[in-house]
């Protein structure tokens, strides 16, 4: 998910469509909860009834064709709909108090679609023999999941997935204006929720030729997201921001990136 948080004014209108707007963040919210704890099962192959290296059996050529489309799909809408031209067009149609629970929904449901159709490709890449080493990489990769929730809180998760949006608008109170904070890992790394992926995608002690693809499709999509999402970052606190940019590395602490 992008961590660009979005500015949802209160939406006007009657008692009766403010309540369904927060009818409808609720319902978007659970179905993220529901996609990204299902994706750490795909991921890991644990628990999920299809996970990436399960399901049906197709020939080479089209498990790559499915899954680059699938995953292209994702990266365009998850891209697109976070844009800040996209959203003043959207919003002509739609609730402002619901564009960013609109948003979480349309990525849940395509993470979704991706893995219902996803063609595994079970050829292994590398494997960890060694139940200790197998271990230790299963733990990293539950190290990443936990970068990942706990940095959405520290810039306020229910913000970044809609809640707060359409739990102010049944009162009718805007929503304020987005202040630039740098709490915990912000202060290592600028982008400590997409670092947390990384590094969940790639911790595998059992990476197959799927599974690969996937991660590293994902990861060249996380820095194009991190390309676009630090120029609308620019756009909103300026030179606050470019002077956090200067000072903190992109993904890892130890080595500045740009």
């Amino acid at each position: 998910m992008t961590e660009t948080q979005a500015i949802s004014p209160a939406m006007p209108g009657n008692r009766l469509l403010r309540f369904t707007a927060f009818l409808f963040g609720g319902v978007a919210y659970l179905t993220f909860l529901f996609t990204i704890l299902y994706a750490i099962g795909f991921v890991s192959g644990l628990v999920v009834p299809k996970a990436i290296d399960t399901g049906a059996k197709s020939g080479i050529f089209e498990a790559i064709v499915v899954n680059l489309a699938l995953m292209s799909l994702f990266s365009v809408q998850h891209s697109v709909m976070a844009r800040k031209s996209f959203k003043h067009w959207w919003t002509q149609f739609i609730p402002r108090s619901v564009e960013r629970s609109t948003y979480v929904l349309c990525a849940s449901l395509t993470l979704l679609l991706l893995f219902w159709q996803w063609r595994p490709m079970p050829t292994v890449i590398w494997n960890a023999q060694e139940p200790e080493m197998a271990m230790m990489i299963a733990t990293l990769s539950f190290i990443g999941w936990v970068i990942v929730f706990t940095s959405t809180f520290l810039i306020n998760h229910f913000e970044l997935f809609g809640l707060h949006q359409v739990a102010n608008n049944p009162a009718g109170r805007e929503m304020p204006a987005p202040v630039f904070r740098t709490p915990f890992f912000y202060r290592f790394v600028r982008h400590p929720i997409y670092l947390g992926f990384i590094i969940a995608f790639w911790a595998a002690p059992t990476m197959s030729a799927g599974h690969l693809l996937f991660a590293a499709v994902t990861t060249a999509h996380i820095f194009v997201g991190i390309m676009l999402e630090e120029r609308d970052l620019v756009g909103m606190f300026g030179d606050e921001y470019r002077h956090y940019r200067e000072q903190v590395s992109m993904l890892f602490p130890w080595h500045k990136l740009s």
